[in-house]
């Protein structure tokens, strides 16, 4: 029977008690773990094995501690070894001792491993004496073999006391076994014999009928092996084997078995095994936990508490250090680092460890930038990338760059930056280089207007500014700031990447200003949309700009402000970024393309006159000129002009696209045609020029064609009510009423003040005897336009995601509905369509008013 609990409390019953009353949280893992207790093993729920894993600092021993002392409040005899316990005789040796303090030894076990510890001391002090051998002694290979024998059958650990001691030359080579280096005495002692041979095929079958006949007198047995990602290549096959049937005997169905480790278990080995496993992954604190522990050590001001938050990351190591002091940040981010790389002794491992904390990822070249390698290639890259992935907090994307856990990364970069600012400059400085040249590679070849909107570029970018905030924060902050408005311009959907980069580096940088921008910048973004109004808006009202760069900013949010239909607010971003820098080219011109939208002719062409006297050579001025002529009917004067911003600009698709359209009013169909095909090969997204180029398939009889177009441009912008119209029209044209009104129907339901489309529709119910409800199509079409004027004064029109265009009188007759457009008269689905998500819009000049 078990000994009787002593009177009084020994010390490490008080401090363990002690600490059992500091733990906090896991309580759905403590939960999971008690209710297998209260499930009969021929449950299918209950498990026989459980596996909780997670990084270094997680909290997994101190966890497993707890389910040693839940499980003993079932009644169960419990056992519980770490990494000093590396082969298989050490851990059921430890096992065994265990037992006998709970009063429960287990005798046969014992006796074994008694014999198993003389002979195997016997065998390495044979292996370790002088190689000098006697006639009739065994050969040197036969004592190779012999010693890679053991070490393979687990007797002698491999990093243990008498590694120091075996040659590596002689265990190369030879052939043999451990008969023939101990054949005499196996003869003699055979017991002895098959311990050295097969240590675990000796050992195991008598662990598990030892722990067979103990199970038969207790509730439950529970066996805990902790630090397992360290044991487990010595182990893992092992512990499998021991709870498959047949191999070694059958386990008692009372048993319980825990592991704990930083990886997953090996699927060579528990692959098929998964049913019985119950896996536990450890995450770190939520903010309760965190606060829960906090309060239990008497850190009860908000200030502390949130600071101590922020720098530990929910990681139990870090709370606990925290805790305990909460101004110790260098002392409690050292103790969690060096829980992460215990067990590396390696100097130069260790400091490749730390540093490449410093990326947000890396690949095998930025390895060498981090540690600071020399070129000469003494400093071993290639295989320091490879350990850093077997490292458990190390994860590789898809993308092949690697990356930190981040509860593992965050105390590695405080200890570098408190530790030595110096060198935590150099880094961050060499590595904003290295992106730097990635980044410049990239462009090579791309226009500078769409820099943002590709992607290589903008992830080196991206890296380049979070290195040069890490290094220098408040020096780096404009360049970041003009980033982002230059992000806003080409590519707002990605704002929160750059956002989020600043805010990243306020916290690694430990830098309070960094922090509130990237705080307020995301918070503009959540709250505002895929819209940058909201940033924009931002850096205008707090950031210090230079004149050039406030100009910019305006700039961006007029033509996202124009996109939006709020073109009085557009119109005054254009005038105040003329009013703060007069020499910008792009104030003057967007404003020239909302007048233009409000039939503001003359005064869009005295913008652009301002516009390519500051550019003379600048093409994009040159095609809003050639469209505002376009507008206004002067379609001769705008085709000479687009052809000189064909001249100036031939990888250009828009003035290609303009001046197709003008040739299809001037009755040029096949050159137009010509000028579509050219615009959409360079510009195969091209959804308006696909709209137009239908229309004139439509003209030269080719209604085949011209629906193929219709079908392309709704997959890149589905929903556009003009498409629909224009299918409508060729349909019409075809003498397929019925359809075209279907078609006119959908493109109604998608935009009911659709007024050119209610007259579409008027000419095909004529055409098919419905004069009452054509008649009420072109009343309604009245209602709904107005005479534009081409002057200063109001103009009633209607802005919307699909036309910026003032529809002028009335149709009047079929031959109006063709292909070919009378001068003066503006087709509402003329200019209908729409841009493609996430084009570059507001440097584009004009685009997003037509295209």
């Amino acid at each position: 029977m078990p000994p009787t609990s002593p009177r009084r409390l020994s010390l490490q019953q008080i401090i363990e008690g002690q600490r059992r009353a500091a733990f906090v949280g896991r309580q759905a893992e403590l939960d999971l773990y008690r209710r297998n207790f209260t499930i009969p093993p021929e449950d299918p729920r209950h498990r026989f094995v459980f596996h909780v894993r997670g990084n270094a600092g997680v909290g997994k021993t101190s966890l497993v501690r707890e389910w040693r002392d839940a499980a003993a409040e079932f009644g169960a005899i419990t056992a519980s070894v770490d990494e000093s316990a590396d082969s298989v005789p050490d851990v059921l040796a430890a096992f065994a001792e265990q037992f006998a303090e709970q009063g429960y030894p287990l005798k046969a076990l014992d006796r074994l491993l008694a014999v198993h510890r003389r002979a195997v001391h016997e065998a390495a002090g044979r292996l370790t004496a002088d190689n000098e051998a006697e006639p009739g002694a065994p050969s040197a290979g036969a004592l190779a073999a012999a010693q890679a024998g053991l070490i393979a059958a687990g007797a002698i650990p491999v990093v243990g006391a008498l590694a120091g001691g075996i040659d590596p030359a002689v265990l190369a080579r030879g052939a043999g076994g451990l008969r023939a280096v101990f054949g005499g005495r196996a003869r003699q002692q055979q017991e002895e014999a098959r311990l050295l041979a097969e240590p675990l095929r000796a050992l195991t079958p008598v662990f598990v009928a030892e722990i067979d006949r103990v199970a038969d007198t207790v509730p439950w047995i529970a066996l805990f092996l902790d630090t397992y990602e360290r044991t487990a290549p010595q182990l893992d096959r092992w512990v499998s084997d021991v709870i498959t049937a047949g191999r070694y005997g059958d386990l008692p169905a009372n048993l319980v078995l825990t592991l704990a480790g930083q990886r997953r278990l090996d699927p060579v080995h528990w692959g098929d095994r998964g049913r019985l496993v119950a896996d536990v992954p450890l995450a770190p604190f939520t903010e309760a936990e965190s606060r829960q522990l906090l309060h239990g050590r008497g850190v009860v001001a908000e200030t502390l508490v949130r600071e101590v938050l922020r720098l530990s990351g929910g990681l139990p190591v870090l709370v606990s250090t925290l805790a305990a002091n909460p101004g110790a940040a260098g002392e409690a981010n050292a103790t969690a680092v060096e829980r992460f790389l215990a067990g590396e002794s390696d100097p130069v491992r260790r400091a490749a460890a730390l540093a490449c904390a410093v990326p947000r990822r890396f690949d095998e070249d930025l390895v060498a930038v981090a540690v600071a390698a020399p070129e000469d290639g003494s400093y071993p890259v290639p295989e320091l990338y490879g350990w850093l992935h077997e490292l458990p907090f190390v994860a590789e994307r898809h993308s092949g760059h690697s990356r930190y856990h981040a509860v593992v990364r965050a105390p590695m970069l405080r200890l570098q930056r408190t530790g030595s600012p110096r060198r935590w400059k150099a880094a961050h400085d060499r590595l904003a280089d290295a992106f730097a040249a990635r980044r410049d590679a990239a462009g090579e070849g791309i226009d500078p207007e769409r820099l943002w909107a590709e992607q290589p570029w903008r992830r080196a970018a991206l890296e380049v500014l979070y290195h040069r905030l890490c290094a220098r924060p408040r020096a780096a902050l404009p360049e970041a700031l003009r980033a982002g408005i230059s992000l806003c311009d080409q590519r707002p959907s990605r704002t929160r990447h750059w956002a989020r980069i600043i805010a990243e580096a306020g916290e690694d940088a430990d830098s309070a200003l960094l922090r509130e921008w990237g705080r307020d910048l995301l918070a503009a973004i959540t709250d505002h949309g895929p819209r940058p109004t909201a940033v924009l808006g931002l850096l205008l009202t707090r950031a210090e700009l230079t004149d050039r760069d406030r100009a910019a900013a305006l700039v961006v949010r007029a033509w996202d402000r124009f996109r939006a239909g709020e073109l009085d607010a557009a119109l005054s971003d254009h005038g105040r970024a003329v009013a703060v820098d007069p020499r910008s080219e792009r104030a003057h011109q967007g404003r020239a393309v909302i007048l233009r939208s409000l039939g503001r002719y003359e005064e869009a062409l005295a913008d652009l006159d301002r516009a390519e006297e500051i550019a003379p050579a600048w093409a994009w001025a040159v095609r809003e000129r050639g469209e505002t002529y376009r507008r206004m009917g002067r379609l001769e004067e705008a085709l000479a002009v687009l052809d000189r911003a064909h001249a100036l600009d031939p990888s250009d698709a828009v003035p290609l696209g303009s001046r197709g359209l003008v040739r299809h009013g001037l009755g040029r169909h096949e050159d137009a045609l010509d000028d579509f095909d050219r615009a959409i090969a360079l510009w195969p997204e091209y959804a308006w020029a696909l709209v137009r180029r239908a229309r004139v398939r439509t003209a030269l009889g080719d209604p085949v064609g011209a629906l193929a177009d219709l079908d392309r441009a709704e997959e890149l912008a589905p929903g556009r009510p003009g498409t629909e119209g224009e299918r409508g029209e060729v349909y019409r044209a075809a003498g397929r009423h019925e359809e075209a009104v279907a078609c006119y129907d959908r493109a109604l339901a998608l935009d009911p003040g659709y007024a050119w489309a209610h007259g579409s529709r008027a000419l095909a119910l004529e055409a098919l005897d419905r004069p009452a409800e054509a008649r009420a199509d072109l009343d309604r079409a009245l209602e709904l336009t107005t005479p534009c004027t081409s002057g200063t004064g109001p103009v009633p029109w209607r802005y919307g995601a699909e036309t910026d265009q003032c529809v002028r009188g009335r149709r009047g007759s079929r031959s109006d509905q063709g292909g070919r457009r009378t001068p003066g008269r503006v087709r509402g689905g003329a200019d209908q369509g729409g841009h493609p998500p996430d084009r570059p819009r507001s440097a584009r000049l004009g685009r997003a008013d037509r295209h």
